[in-house]
């Protein structure tokens, strides 16, 4: 195996681009429009998206369009949501936590595990949830 990419079923493309733009400071890869014809990673405001490919840093995340994904792999969820907890590595969770705890919907706010850890879990736009580390 070489990497692990998530692939997360949304309801809109452009809305959660921006969100993880906006909030995590993600950038574009690709985008892929509704007819397959256009790759280009600049959202185009006249374009229905049903795949992107946002990164930061080592953090890769694909996020399609939930009737592309039902064509592409079949109709084997109902529901688009927290079926899995996305745990992502910073190097500063208080400082990432106060720059978006106003826009984003916070679970648990930042806290110290017992195995030395600070940590803390918003659930996104699409209802998946996303844990963000660092050391203590």
């Amino acid at each position: 195996m070489k990497s692990l990419s998530p692939n997360l079923a949304v309801k809109d493309i452009k809305e959660s681009v921006a969100y993880y733009q906006n909030n995590f400071g993600f950038e574009i890869e690709m985008l892929v429009d509704s007819l397959q014809e256009d790759f280009n990673p600049v959202v185009k405001e006249e374009k229905e998206y049903i795949w992107a490919l946002i990164k930061k840093g080592d953090v890769s995340l694909m996020l399609q369009e939930k009737n592309s994904m039902k064509e592409d792999i079949g109709n084997f969820f109902n529901d688009i949501s927290a079926s899995i907890t996305l745990y992502i590595e910073v190097d500063d969770v208080e400082s990432l936590y106060e720059k978006v705890k106003e826009n984003v919907e916070i679970l648990k706010p930042v806290y110290e595990t017992w195995y030395g850890q600070k940590e803390f879990y918003i659930k996104d736009i699409n209802g998946y949830i996303l844990g963000f580390s660092s050391k203590a």
